[in-house]
């Protein structure tokens, strides 16, 4: 029995992991993105048709875009930043005519959701997604050698990322800096790190209150054009969920969240609940923050993290890891319940399982364009979701019965 509609993120035609093996792996949806398409630019309605035509011939339903991105000028306030808005106006409205109607997207300023190691191995010989406080320290100072760095790092992260740095060979150095900066799901952008530096020089008079500004009056704009179009957007948090590089991260915690939301009072002003993302800082209460937020929530990424005593963290498996996934699933089918009980409409909630470990005979194939979406980890994440879902209801006769009627 399975309430929550499974899907896989695809990343399109030429993604390794093909809509075939998605279906076989259960899944009855996808989320994906028209990655070809250049930030800022205006997505067409015959793309959109084009692709979603690719995956229903398959049998399986696009359930949401990730991402429609938001592009640097919007988040700075500058540049052709009107032109962008309008733009993604533009495909908000098409996403809408073709009947695609969630847009996850971020406002994470210059970098995506970072890493410092794409494939640390772990114990049983897996390899995941991997933060270390020293190596983004040593990122931060002697590859990026942003001014001022070290303000941000206590003696001890200072020594350790020295002692790191120092460690790697002029190859080791280039390949730690190429995983840093070209992480853009879906695209490589081909950055280097004068690029990084240029788009961080543009937030040089942009703090957490100004970016907080950029952000309300980015959704003033887009929040009533996706309403009218049928279209719920949905935010996924800052990963990691803290500052980095001297930036400010709006999205990481309750109060953000609470911020957010009020910024437009809209339905149509949402959330993709991301537990890997919150759950790397310790006062995140996903469950607690599932049940105050849920009714705008419009999609949830489900995996776990490993907090680690340096302040780093590493992607355990979906049941292991600083997530308790039993009260996260529980919580996200009451929030369904009671959705189902008033009537709404969009009363199913789609998730996927977030990122997943290389592992089986995944180990020995040539390494994914996009870490952590590898097929077998997600397909166990998928499984070990769906066996906490499957036991919940049918250990939980109200619940159970709130969704056979």
């Amino acid at each position: 029995m399975s309430v929550m509609e499974e899907s896989f993120r695809w990343y399109g035609p030429n993604d390794t992991v093909s809509l075939a093996y998605i279906k076989q792996a259960g899944a009855t949806s996808v989320i994906n993105s028209l990655h070809e398409i250049a930030y800022g630019d205006a997505w067409p309605y015959e793309a959109i048709m084009q692709r979603k035509r690719i995956i229903e011939a398959e049998g399986l339903r696009w359930a949401a875009v990730e991402s429609v991105p938001v592009h640097e000028d919007i988040k700075t306030r500058s540049g052709r930043y009107e032109e962008y808005i309008e733009n993604y106006k533009t495909s908000l409205i098409n996403l809408g005519k073709a009947g695609v109607d969630v847009v996850i997207y971020n406002f994470m300023p210059v970098l995506d959701w970072v890493r410092t190691d794409l494939a640390y191995k772990l114990e049983d010989g897996t390899e995941c997604l991997y933060f270390d406080p020293y190596q983004f320290a040593a990122f931060d100072m002697y590859l990026l050698k942003r001014e001022g760095a070290e303000k941000d790092y206590t003696p001890e992260q200072q020594e350790k990322a020295k002692a790191f740095f120092d460690s790697l060979s002029e190859v080791g150095r280039k390949s730690f800096e190429r995983d840093l900066i070209d992480v853009f799901p879906g695209m490589k952008l081909g950055f280097t790190i004068d690029d990084v530096r240029a788009m961080l020089a543009k937030y040089e008079n942009i703090d957490r209150d100004t970016l907080k500004k950029h952000y309300r009056l980015f959704l003033e704009e887009v929040i009533p054009v996706a309403a009218k179009a049928g279209v719920r957007m949905a935010v996924h948090p800052d990963d990691p969920p803290w500052n980095i590089m001297g930036l400010p991260r709006i999205v990481s915690c309750a109060d953000d969240i609470r911020d957010l939301l009020a910024m437009v009072d809209d339905p149509a002003n949402g959330l993709c609940f991301c537990t890997g993302s919150y759950s790397a800082r310790e006062d995140n209460d996903l469950p607690a923050m599932i049940r105050e937020f849920g009714s705008r929530i419009q999609v949830a990424h489900l995996r776990s993290t490993k907090r680690l005593a340096n302040g780093g963290f590493f992607e355990a498996d979906h049941l292991n890891g600083s997530v308790d996934m039993y009260e996260v699933v529980k919580a996200l089918l009451e929030e369904m319940a009671a959705r189902k009980k008033t009537g709404r409409s969009d009363w199913r909630l789609t998730y996927r399982p977030d990122h997943g470990h290389t592992m089986l005979d995944d180990l020995s194939k040539p390494p994914v364009d996009n870490p952590g979406y590898t097929a077998i980890g997600r397909l166990r994440g998928l499984a070990e979701v769906r066996g906490v879902e499957y036991a919940t209801l049918r250990s939980d006769s109200v619940l159970k019965g709130a969704f056979e009627n």
